[in-house]
């Protein structure tokens, strides 16, 4: 893909992100292309349609984590670490979610997508299982549902100096039901 392209294509993803998330799922399709400064063929030769954009903007949060991912840290810094680089999309995603109503193909491809966080997950478990920093029943699954949670918690907030108190709370308690007794 040409420099330019590629430059148009992540400004309608961030436009997208942004009109998403301030007016839901529903938001005219015009507003995205106009807050992205590009016309809506530009958008249509991007994204097929609304659907395909909110995948696409599904997809590159995976990516982003799928990079800063270490599965041999310490689960008390990774479920902090990927709190913090999922919590700026994770109000949109919550969003999104909610407003798309979900059903056929798109349930399916947005299903793959939360799969592809417990195959990322996977070895980062058994690391944790092994170091005796989780109990030997723990699945992807549950550090999913811990990050959600934690993220949930924190989501009307930014990550700040001040929330990481309770962040480092929020953890410590989901830790003790995670860890061996």
């Amino acid at each position: 893909m040409r420099r330019d392209a590629r430059e148009r294509r992540e400004a309608l993803l961030e436009a997208a992100a942004a009109c998403f998330e301030a007016n839901g799922f529903g938001v005219p399709l015009e507003e995205i292309a106009a807050r992205a400064g590009v016309g809506r063929g530009t958008l249509y030769r991007n994204f097929k349609d609304r659907l395909d954009l909110a995948f696409a903007i599904f997809e590159r949060q995976i990516m982003r984590l799928e990079e800063r991912f270490d599965p041999t840290l310490p689960i008390a810094e990774l479920l902090p670490l990927m709190v913090r680089e999922a919590l700026p999309s994770w109000h949109l995603f919550t969003r999104l979610r909610l407003d798309m109503h979900l059903s056929g193909e798109a349930l399916v491809t947005f299903t793959a997508l939360g799969r592809r966080l417990e195959v990322m997950f996977a070895p980062a478990v058994a690391h944790a299982i092994a170091a005796g920093e989780l109990r030997t029943d723990a699945t992807p699954r549950h550090l999913l549902v811990a990050m959600r949670m934690m993220s949930g918690f924190l989501v009307d907030k930014q990550v700040t100096d001040a929330v990481e108190e309770d962040l480092a709370d929020a953890l410590d308690l989901l830790r003790r039901g995670l860890t061996p007794r």
